[in-house]
């Protein structure tokens, strides 16, 4: 028999919210979402009042920076405690079976816990759990001002696992009316729908333990991705979404280890895996957004590119995604959307293999001479479109990576570059709704 452990995996204790609790306001969606649109936030705000809801466990990062920041970093550990010793919760030792249906299509995913002991966000990290892009490090101290305190964890993270045959899932999907339904609802604010499974059966159990391991058996691992048998270590695990939060979690972990002991609930972390071949699982670009410029930015690019760069002005935003996606030149190109206009970025001879690397590599300099006040990371044009026009601003649009290369990108070249790709877009991202203790109860 293969236990857990020895891929990283922990059947998980997972608190859920007790019958009584209204869900729609208890599920909001991750912290990292609409953090340009603080519309959005206040909508969630007044959905949830003061019913119990995961919004008031966590700090949207729309607040970062804001004194609305300090206050609910104090106010989220005390209202964790409160559902603690409330009774709100009731308790299921199981992986919990999730289907998210949002545009007419069903996504799948298991709730389970993985162990820290096998992940590692540095590039080049040869773990059963790795990072798929790079992790920026001052992105997580509010996270950690948070998780170090808190009692409780309650994840937005998604993890990929590679799975062409649906050996895993595909299963469950057939015995799918013996499984305990323990959710059932809409989410808030378009976000569709949700439905969770607790399977409790051993020998479900032991399926989906075994159906994971045998992805990685060296001979399979060898042949699915072209490589030399025992080159590579095996990856089973890539981050789709969340990978910040679960590099706080890393962090904290190693942190507290030697004074806590390798049995400590905090060495694992829940979270949902999902198959990245799932038909419903969609990998969308992540565009770029600047706010207040004070220097000309393509006076910048001009000096950081130099006779490789060519900038052509396109006259309608459906002319410049249409080409931008298309990706018909061997050469990279990006769309910029500016108070002057639309315009096609292109780049000869790039240094990177991804257009958005080469985008990247040049605004990491531009913003490290502080020459704009801020800089976003959105999904979906709308946002894109509207903002980056304003007086001050800029965007770029950038295209999207194919799923199916990730797996073998990631174990050939290490982690992408930052905010390379987005599972679907800002309304399609996980809803907070599972909860687990992190602390010695």
């Amino acid at each position: 028999m293969t236990l857990p452990q020895e891929i990283g995996l922990q059947i998980p204790q997972v608190l859920l919210p007790k019958e009584s609790i209204d869900l729609h306001k208890w599920a909001v969606i991750a912290c990292d979402q609409f953090t340009s649109e603080p519309e959005y936030w206040q909508q969630v705000a007044e959905i949830v009042g003061d019913a119990p809801s995961t919004y008031h466990l966590i700090l949207p990062e729309v607040y970062l920076d804001t004194p609305e920041e300090d206050k609910r970093v104090k106010t989220t550990h005390a209202v964790m405690h409160q559902y603690l010793q409330s009774g709100i919760f009731q308790q299921k030792h199981s992986f919990i079976y999730v289907l998210r249906t949002i545009g007419g299509h069903t996504r799948r995913g298991l709730m389970v816990c993985l162990d820290l002991e096998h992940y590692d966000f540095t590039k080049g990290a040869q773990t059963l759990i790795r990072a798929t892009e790079g992790t920026i490090i001052e992105r997580l101290p509010p996270r950690i001002r948070i998780r170090k305190q808190a009692p409780l964890e309650s994840p937005h993270i998604l993890v990929l696992f590679d799975d062409p045959k649906d050996t895993v899932f595909g299963p469950l999907d057939e015995q799918i009316e013996l499984f305990k339904e323990v959710y059932d609802f809409d989410l808030m604010l378009g976000s569709g729908h949700l439905r969770g499974f607790a399977l409790e059966d051993e020998q479900v159990q032991e399926h989906i333990i075994q159906a994971l391991r045998a992805l990685i058996d060296p001979e399979v691992f060898a042949r699915k991705y072209n490589l030399k048998p025992g080159r590579y270590q095996p990856l089973l695990f890539a981050m789709g979404d969340g990978n910040h939060s679960l590099a706080t979690a890393k962090a904290i972990w190693e942190e507290i280890k030697p004074s806590v002991g390798m049995q400590h609930p905090a060495r694992y972390a829940l979270l949902e895996i999902e198959n990245v071949h799932d038909p419903a699982l969609t990998f969308e670009p992540i565009h770029r957004l600047l706010f207040n410029l004070n220097v000309d930015i393509v006076e910048e690019m001009q000096g950081f590119w130099g006779d490789r760069l060519t900038i052509k002005e396109i006259a309608s935003a459906e002319q410049l995604i249409e080409i931008v996606d298309q990706a018909a030149e061997p050469w990279h190109q990006v769309g910029m959307v500016s108070p002057s206009g639309l315009h096609l970025i292109e780049i000869r001879k790039p240094d990177d293999n991804l257009p958005v690397g080469t985008l990247q590599n040049f605004l990491d300099q531009f913003m490290d001479g502080g020459h704009a006040e801020k800089i976003d990371y959105v999904h979906g044009t709308d946002v894109l479109m509207d903002k980056g026009r304003m007086t001050g601003n800029i965007g770029f649009y950038v295209p999207g990576m194919d799923k199916s290369e990730l797996f073998k990108t990631v174990i050939l070249d290490g982690a992408l570059p930052r905010k390379t790709f987005s599972m679907g877009e800002a309304k399609d991202k996980r809803f907070y709704m599972e909860c687990r203790r992190i602390q010695s109860a």
